[in-house]
């Protein structure tokens, strides 16, 4: 079972045949695919399955805080199934490919005080940009 999967199941949050192939869908690393990606891909596994079981789906993933919806540059909304493994993003610039990255040092630590303007931070998003190997 993968983890997405696992995660769902222990949250008691109960997986029809049309969630569970969403799900399994999105398991693996460095997937961040759009919803119609989504819905493609859950398609060829179940034919029925709607477009918009499949919003409706991501939508509850991301709501449990079990998927996060990663935006570039004003493209569609993609659906990262790592939340829960602190990373950035590596896009490319052209074609939009979307890659997990475990940079060391901590964000948050590499903000000097005197930037912080007496804001509490509690998060840092990172985008890293530049063109694949595909692109390049």
């Amino acid at each position: 079972m993968s983890d997405l999967l696992e995660r769902l199941r222990g949250r008691g949050w109960r997986l029809t045949s049309q969630r569970r192939v969403v799900a399994q869908v999105l398991d693996g690393d460095h997937v961040h695919l759009t919803a119609d990606e989504v819905h493609a891909r859950a398609a060829r596994e179940l034919p029925e399955i709607s477009r918009a079981t499949v919003y409706n789906t991501l939508g509850e993933m991301v709501s449990l805080g079990e998927v996060m919806e990663v935006s570039t540059d004003g493209r569609a909304k993609r659906y990262d199934p790592n939340a829960h493994h602190p990373h950035q993003h590596l896009v490319c610039s052209r074609c939009g490919t979307v890659r997990d990255v475990h940079p060391s040092g901590d964000p948050l630590a590499d903000l000097p005080a005197a930037e912080r303007f007496g804001f509490s931070v509690t998060e840092a998003q990172i985008t890293y940009r530049g063109l694949c190997p595909a692109c390049g």
